[in-house]
């Protein structure tokens, strides 16, 4: 990468986080597939369009848009190498030609200008160090009147699915892993709002989406899993291993009121953000 904003970020993603997200894309995209095609009918891409995927991570939607765009192209910009390393395999091995993958930080990368007709995010675009730069950033590389649709974090409560089922690691959760700090700087709609105001778009809406969220076969898939993803692995590095085990037969007791025959499914929700370049 030429030029690094978020420094940080680019550490945390391209070390031992970004190793796990890289190594578990099946696991990970599960958990985010349910809202796919909520994202996919905002963005409306056509067969023609070129277009961007800000934060693309292993590349799955920037498969999808490749291939909804047949005409046209899809590139997808992420810090982390090891995803994007992985994206690349995949669009290989899928065949798919009318796709790039390049390392960047989307707040201060060099797109070229009004080179793109939408661009996308499945939850890429919250963790900038100065979102208003960053969102400025992705408005130039968009053509006037282009399409800016993403997805973010929607707090879910402390009565919400997920919060039920994992509540055993609540009282061991005491911040952000490295990778995931700032996550949600852009969960109020208001702040959303503003940012993309003063980005320079126009038209914003948020709306609400929730969808089922797979997190394994059974619980005891699950909670393995969740208890190996980095926030939580970050919180529990210097947890007494006596206590790490408790936790997990306590989270397998949560999860397992959301077994059904097609895996653990919670109930999520996120924000479905729209805006266009003014």
């Amino acid at each position: 990468m030429r030029d690094i904003a978020n420094t940080w970020h680019a550490e945390a993603w391209n070390g031992w986080e970004g190793l796990h997200w890289a190594e578990n894309p099946r696991r990970y995209n599960s958990i985010m597939f349910g809202f796919d095609d909520a994202l996919f009918d905002a963005a409306a891409i056509a067969e023609h369009d070129h277009v961007l995927d800000v934060g693309c991570g292993t590349g799955q939607p920037t498969l999808r848009a490749a291939r909804q765009a047949r005409g046209g192209h899809a590139l997808g910009v992420d810090i982390s190498a090891p995803m994007l390393e992985r994206a690349r395999a995949d669009a290989a091995g899928q065949g798919v030609a009318n796709v790039a993958f390049e390392q960047g930080d989307a707040q201060v990368h060099p797109f070229p200008g009004g080179a793109f007709d939408v661009a996308i995010s499945r939850g890429g675009v919250m963790f900038f160090d100065d979102p208003v730069a960053a969102f400025a950033n992705i408005r130039h590389a968009l053509r006037p009147g282009g399409r800016l649709t993403f997805m973010g974090p929607r707090p879910g409560g402390q009565d919400g699915e997920y919060a039920r089922a994992t509540a055993a690691l609540s009282p061991l959760m005491r911040g952000p892993s490295p990778a995931a700090r700032g996550m949600m700087s852009m969960v109020d709609p208001d702040r959303i709002h503003e940012v993309l105001g003063e980005a320079g778009f126009a038209g914003t809406s948020v709306t609400g989406v929730e969808a089922m969220m797979d997190y394994g076969r059974d619980a005891a898939d699950a909670a393995d899993f969740i208890l190996s993803t980095g926030p939580v692995r970050h919180n529990l590095r210097d947890t007494d291993p006596a206590v790490v085990e408790s936790t997990r037969a306590a989270l397998r007791a949560g999860l397992r009121p959301y077994e059904t025959a097609e895996g653990v499914r919670v109930r999520g929700s996120v924000w479905l953000v729209k805006a266009t370049r003014s």
